[in-house]
C-alpha cells in the first residue's frame, strides 16, 4: 500500500504528496487491470449515480469488481480519491479550445456557462469545492484560462483577482443550488415545473407568506415562466452574468482612465 504522508499528519492535498512514495511498491505487486485513471473514472460515475453521502471505498470496489484493499494500492485515503475525482470533472472545462480566442466578454460568458453546467452535471462537486485546496492540474489549467480572459479585460492585477472571485462565487452558488434542486425534484418524482408550482402555490396560500409571495402567479404563471423553470433559470443566469460582465467592463474603463 502506498504511504504518501505520515500517519496523523494534517491533510494538505493529494497533489502535494511525495511522488516517489507512490512508486515504492513493485509493479508486479499491484493488482492487475487497475490504475488511478480507471479508479478515478469509476469514482465519478458512482458519485454521479449515488451522491456523496453514500460513497465509500467498499462501494467503489464493488463498482470496479475488486477488493477494497486493491484500491488502496493507488490512493492512501478516500479523501485523496475525492480530490482526484474533483479535479477530473473540472477537466471537462478544459477539454477543448473553447474560451481561448475572441472578445474577452464572450470568452468569460462561455467559461462561466461551462462551469455552471459542470456543477449541475455533478451536484456532489459543490460541497467538495471548499474542502480541498483544489490545485490539481485540471483546476490549475481552468484557473489559468480564466485569468487570461480577465487579463484581457484591462483590469489591474489586483482587480483581476477580485473579478475572478466574483465570477467563481456567483457561478458556484448558482450552479450548486440549481444542481441540488434538480436532484431533489428527481428524488420526489416531480418535474421542476411541477415542484415550483406546488411549492410556490402552497406558500402563497399561507397567510404569513401572502405579502412575500403575493406576486407568485405573476412570476411563476405562464407569462413569467415562459418555457418553464429551465428557461426561466437560463434567463436569470444570463442576466446576472451580464451584470457581472458589465461591472467588470466599467471597472476596467475606470482603471484605464486613471
Amino acid at each position: 500500500m502506498v504511504k504518501g504522508r505520515a500517519v496523523g499528519a494534517a491533510r494538505a492535498s493529494v497533489w502535494l504528496t511525495d511522488a516517489a512514495a507512490r512508486t515504492r511498491t513493485r509493479r508486479s505487486e499491484q493488482p492487475s487491470g487497475l490504475d488511478r485513471e480507471r479508479i478515478t473514472a469509476a469514482t465519478v460515475r458512482l458519485l454521479d449515480r449515488e451522491g456523496l453521502a453514500r460513497f465509500s471505498m467498499r462501494r467503489l470496489a464493488g463498482e470496479l469488481k475488486v477488493t477494497a484493499m486493491s484500491v488502496y494500492w493507488y490512493v492512501d485515503t478516500k479523501e485523496d480519491l475525492l480530490e482526484l475525482a474533483l479535479d477530473a470533472v473540472v477537466g471537462e472545462l478544459t477539454a477543448g479550445s473553447e474560451g481561448m480566442e475572441g472578445d474577452w466578454r464572450q470568452r468569460l460568458r462561455e467559461l462561466a456557462r461551462a462551469y455552471r453546467a459542470m456543477m449541475v452535471r455533478h451536484p456532489w462537486v459543490a460541497p467538495l469545492m471548499g474542502s480541498y485546496l483544489n490545485i490539481g492540474p485540471c483546476s490549475q489549467a481552468f484557473s489559468r484560462r480564466m485569468r487570461a480572459v480577465l487579463h484581457d479585460s484591462g483590469l489591474g492585477a489586483k482587480e483581476q483577482l477580485g473579478a475572478l472571485s466574483a465570477v467563481f462565487r456567483f457561478v458556484y452558488g448558482f450552479g450548486a443550488i440549481e444542481g441540488n434542486v434538480i436532484r431533489r425534484c428527481r428524488a420526489a418524482g416531480h418535474t421542476q415545473d411541477e415542484y415550483y408550482r406546488e411549492a410556490m402555490g402552497s406558500m402563497a396560500r399561507r397567510p404569513e407568506f401572502v405579502e412575500s409571495f403575493g406576486d407568485t402567479e405573476e412570476l411563476f404563471g405562464p407569462e413569467g415562466m415562459g418555457g418553464g423553470v429551465a428557461e426561466m433559470r437560463e434567463r436569470d443566469f444570463a442576466f446576472a452574468l451580464d451584470l457581472l460582465v458589465t461591472g467588470i467592463e466599467a471597472m476596467a474603463r475606470e482603471t484605464a482612465a486613471t
